[in-house]
């Protein structure tokens, strides 16, 4: 396995183990989530959706197109979780929120309420993880995803046309 499919392979786990962690978190220990929590859900699934496209598509196109997507999309969690954090969690509802209004125009709360539905205002969901917030755990997921993304977008290097591999290009 090259190491484009290898990185498409560890983003699609990485973003279905978070997905699986938030779930638990819920479904186990009744840490129930906000809008923005959602929303950050949907954005995992949408990365690990543009893992298996970037799995699919082999060309150098679709690799591109896929890698582009997710940091797009990584930025967007990025963004969601320092929202969160900072704003949100110091709010009593989430509601008319960006978030709250991204997921009811999805229409994933009413198709998949246990994965979807927000049922927690943001102060309410706004909880610690070993002295930790836990959307700075999204937050690290989100940047290594995006970091990922970059490196794989830059492709390898390849020697300047006239030198042989491993020599340094004038520059």
């Amino acid at each position: 396995m090259n190491t484009p499919s290898r990185w498409f392979v560890a983003g699609a786990l990485i973003s279905t183990g978070a997905l699986a962690i938030a779930l638990v978190s819920q479904h186990v220990y009744d840490m129930q989530p906000c809008a923005w929590c959602v929303l950050q859900r949907l954005l995992f699934v949408v990365i690990a959706a543009a893992c298996v496209l970037g799995l699919l598509w082999r060309s150098h196109a679709g690799r591109l197109s896929a890698a582009t997507l997710v940091l797009l999309t990584s930025a967007a969690g990025v963004a969601a979780a320092l929202w969160q954090y900072f704003v949100a969690a110091q709010t009593l509802t989430c509601v008319f929120t960006l978030a709250d209004r991204v997921m009811a125009a999805s229409r994933l709360d009413a198709w998949l309420p246990e994965v979807f539905q927000a049922r927690a205002s943001c102060m309410d969901a706004a909880v610690r993880l070993w002295g930790v917030p836990y959307e700075f755990y999204s937050l690290a997921l989100y940047l290594l995803l995006g970091a990922g993304a970059l490196l794989l977008m830059r492709g390898p290097r390849r020697p300047a046309a006239g030198h042989p591999a491993g020599a340094a290009a004038p520059v």
